[in-house]
């Protein structure tokens, strides 16, 4: 599987992209927005422009792409992959949607002769491009297993945690926590930082303390500092918050703090930071709190 397509190079597929490249395969990219290919050139990847070219000769295609409408049009949709890869070869799903496509999709690609894998991670687009991911795996074992060699470039662990659609499944239950130990972190900090704490002092207080997470050690100095450049864009995090309400829905589960940081995330996109980063949220915290402009 030494011939691998990415359909989508944005944050998580740039990331991904390079981590191959580095790990020896040959990488083609294709992106609806050429700029997005353009500066990964000089590391080695080869741009296509089509969808056509970027999957034709790949053993393997990744599709990590914004949206689950946008996966469904180019898994399914006219000239799509399930038309244009040759057989045998493998689609290997990384976009976060629901367990619902999820299988449809795989229904489809079994139909059509062609192998496919439930592989959303989990990490930021920083965390990918260091090696510092996991990959959650779903579908059949032996699948996985011969596609372990292209994951192992990627992330320091591969899961493989049942049929398709449970690593979706998975994906959604952890970016669940992801978000509300957002929240949860940026509400501390304008509690004390109200009360008169030090922001870096408090943030280094809580690394040391049993408050200490992974959200801590990323997001936490991105709120400190008001650095918003997106590790996952806000507006992306809003459409997981929807699959994960939708799923919870099906499934007769209630998300009370899932649907309050929605509505926390909601409002601050429509204040205009949809394309910050997930850490954004405390602005909204602090302007709630009268810290900062109103």
């Amino acid at each position: 599987m030494n011939q691998i397509a990415i359909v989508g190079v944005g944050l998580l597929g740039s990331a991904v992209a390079l981590r191959l490249l580095e790990g020896g395969f040959a990488v083609t990219g294709y992106d609806s927005r050429p700029d997005q290919l353009a500066r990964l050139g000089s590391r080695g990847l080869k741009g296509a422009p089509s969808l056509n070219e970027a999957a034709a000769g790949a053993d393997v295609v990744f599709t990590i792409l914004p949206s689950p409408e946008s996966v469904e049009a180019v898994i399914l949709g006219a000239g799509g992959l399930l038309e244009i890869m040759r057989r045998p070869a493998t689609v290997i799903q990384m976009s976060t949607i629901s367990p619902t496509l999820t299988r449809r999709l795989a229904e489809a690609a079994t139909a059509a002769g062609l192998g496919f894998l439930d592989t959303p991670m989990s990490g930021t687009s920083f965390m990918v491009e260091r090696g510092d991911c996991v990959i959650f795996a779903a579908g059949d074992p032996a699948l996985v297993d011969a596609c372990r060699p292209v994951f192992s470039a990627i992330a320091k662990k591969t899961i493989h945690v049942g049929p398709v659609g449970s690593a979706s499944l998975a994906k959604l239950a952890t970016n669940l926590l992801v978000g509300l130990n957002t929240a949860a972190l940026a509400e501390a900090l304008v509690f004390g930082v109200k009360g008169g704490l030090a922001p870096q002092a408090l943030l280094d207080i809580l690394r040391d303390s049993a408050a200490a997470s992974k959200m801590v050690e990323v997001r936490g100095p991105l709120m400190v500092e008001h650095r918003f450049e997106p590790q996952m864009k806000l507006d992306l995090f809003l459409k997981d918050f929807r699959l994960m309400l939708e799923e919870a829905q099906r499934l007769g589960v209630p998300l009370p703090l899932t649907s309050l940081t929605q509505q926390l995330c909601t409002a601050t996109a429509a204040a205009g930071r949809g394309a910050q980063d997930l850490a954004a949220l405390i602005t909204t915290l602090e302007r709630m709190a009268g810290l900062g402009p109103a």
